[in-house]
């Protein structure tokens, strides 16, 4: 129904992580990558999933930063199990974004 006080839980988005040190190091790069957004971090021992309202970004050069190593954005999609909303992926970022469509 629109309107409805519900209506934000519907717009979250965010990665399904299989847990790991990768996994870790990813969430790390969201927090730091998108400044001031609040994000849940639901820790199921197998999985991670991280959710935050609308859009959120990982980019590549954040990741090496972390990891103190070259880092290709393709090594994410091994711990990426699955994903809240759309996707869009480059060489440089990956970016899970809500849009609403008529």
């Amino acid at each position: 129904m629109a309107g409805d006080k519900n209506d934000g839980l519907h717009n979250r988005v965010g990665p399904i992580f299989r847990t790991g040190e990768l996994a870790g190091v990813a969430i790390q790069a969201l927090e730091e990558d998108n400044p001031g957004r609040t994000f849940h971090v639901d820790d199921r021992a197998a999985y991670v999933r991280v959710a935050t309202d609308h859009e959120c970004i990982i980019r590549r050069e954040t990741m090496e930063a972390i990891l103190g190593r070259p880092f290709e954005m393709q090594e994410l999609e091994t711990v990426l199990g699955s994903f809240s909303g759309q996707i869009e992926s480059t060489q440089e970022y990956i970016r899970f974004y809500f849009q609403k469509t008529l």
